[in-house]
């Protein structure tokens, strides 16, 4: 059976899912599928109340279950059902997400959901295997570093990735203990509602996942200032990670996890598979419309093979075709709104305006919905606004270098540290770029994640505090305490 779908036959679970219950709810913002900017439901907003509803929800499922304290290949075992269940459910889960999103159902079902599944497990298995340590002491005490989880977690997860994002955050978060009450984009509500439906179905305590529905100002706002969420976790904007830090420290002290925005480099020199780089490049800001945080969107090219890399380039964005979500053959996807579409109309022709050449693209597509063309620039300096903002579209510029001490000049950002890209041959340049680059991740001969979920992702600078993914997104959803012991 063919995965595309007639995107008004879904049902939806609109509503809060709070105690394991879907609570109907009606009225709030008006939603539009990116794919044809038809008006289709809208999305509740949940008030302090509600909030307050799913955060004693999540506290009374901590004590009934003992979720922290039961055997920890108890909840490794309740993660996997979980995982399992997602994993048959793919096709349904791939439908609820297309319709809202800019994932293309074929994408979703292949990547998204699966990777999700994987990721799931693989934080399960941290929950036997990480624990207190023995602290180094003379023979008359005994030192421990004593590790517990937080008690109820508030998540924060962005309309980009809906369902990755959502097992980015639950994962650990539960995988370590803790309960969960997670607010998605109110762009792309509805998968996280399923997701909490499915691990109740898997067997996980009900009440443990509690999702609440709704904007940035009013239901984020209530959900990371309330005093009894311990720990706060977001993916978004730099621009709304600083209002929630804001909001914490103007409502309580409290460890947070921010991945923000980025605005990454990708470095060629002369002696790079070409190619492969063209194909690498093209594709970090044609997957998704470059609607990823990481999208790689600067390219700084060594100068004597620029026009090689920049005609392979082109050939390439040109190539992308549009199409709805809900076809399984689409590749190339719409921009979230129209809006979003219009923020990044405005960017190309102010980079055009201070004297970029747009060589490709800069203008919204002849089709359907919320869609844009590949877009690439050229001639642009550090100050060009196609430099110096996060555009969040398939918007590639291209600067040229002739030594590598103005290869990292020009790949310094001043406000953004996320992600990086380096095509070399050279094993010694890559390890001098590998230390100097300002970047969380640094991608060699390659721009994309893979299924090692044990890499940690983060951002320096502004874009992030703390880790996603591998160890270190498990361990920052423990805590730790001293004891000492006179024997």
């Amino acid at each position: 059976m063919s995965l595309s779908f007639d995107p008004d036959t879904i049902p939806l679970p609109v509503g809060h899912f709070i105690g394991g219950e879907l609570i109907p709810a009606e009225g709030g913002i008006e939603m539009r599928r990116p794919s044809d900017g038809k008006s289709y439901t809208d999305c509740p907003v949940a008030g302090p109340d509600l909030i307050e509803r799913a955060v004693d929800s999540a506290k009374a499922a901590l004590k009934a279950s003992n979720w922290g304290g039961v055997r920890p290949r108890e909840r490794t075992r309740a993660l996997q059902a979980w995982a399992d269940l997602i994993e048959a459910e793919a096709e349904t889960l791939a439908r609820i997400e297309a319709l809202s999103s800019t994932r293309p159902v074929g994408q979703l079902v292949a990547g998204d959901i699966a990777i999700t599944a994987e990721q799931i497990r693989f934080f399960a298995e941290f929950a036997d295997k990480e624990g207190s340590e023995l602290a180094p002491t003379d023979d008359t005490s005994l030192g421990m570093i004593m590790s517990e989880p937080y008690g109820v977690v508030g998540a924060i997860t962005p309309w980009n990735f809906p369902v990755s994002m959502a097992g980015w955050k639950l994962g650990p978060a539960l995988a370590a203990g803790n309960a969960v009450v997670l607010k998605p984009s109110e762009m792309t509500p509805f998968s996280a509602i399923y997701l909490a439906q499915l691990a109740v179905r898997a067997g996980l305590p009900a009440g443990l996942i509690n999702v609440v529905l709704g904007d940035g100002p009013t239901s984020g706002t209530a959900l990371t200032g309330h005093p009894e969420i311990a720990k706060v976790s977001f993916t978004g904007s730099t621009r709304a990670g600083s209002a929630i830090m804001e909001n914490v420290a103007r409502t309580g002290v409290k460890p947070m996890t921010l991945e923000l925005g980025g605005k990454s480099p990708q470095l060629v020199f002369a002696d790079a598979d070409l190619d492969r780089a063209a194909s690498a490049i093209a594709g970090s800001v044609t997957f998704n419309a470059g609607q990823a945080c990481v999208a790689g969107t600067r390219l700084i090219v060594e100068k004597s093979v620029a026009d090689r890399l920049t005609v392979a380039i082109l050939e390439k964005m040109k190539a992308a075709r549009p199409g709805p979500t809900w076809d399984a053959t689409t590749q190339y996807s719409p921009i979230i709104s129209e809006r979003q579409r219009a923020r990044i109309d405005s960017i190309v022709r102010a980079a055009v305006a201070a004297g970029g050449e747009c060589l490709t693209g800069g203008n919204s597509m002849d089709h359907a919905g919320y869609f844009y063309e590949p877009t690439l620039i050229a001639d642009v300096d550090q100050a060009n606004p196609a430099i110096v903002e996060e555009i969040f579209g398939p918007v590639l510029t291209i600067q040229t270098f002739e030594t590598e001490e103005e290869a990292l000049a020009l790949s310094s950002h001043p406000t953004y540290g996320l992600a990086s890209g380096l095509f070399t041959s050279d094993l010694s340049r890559t390890i001098r770029f590998a230390r100097k680059l300002e970047a969380g991740t640094v991608w060699v001969n390659r721009y994309s994640r893979s299924r090692d979920h044990i890499l940690p992702t983060g951002g320096y600078k502004r874009s992030g505090i703390g880790k996603d993914l591998g160890r270190e997104a498990y361990l920052a959803n423990r805590r730790t305490k001293s004891v000492l012991i006179s024997l």
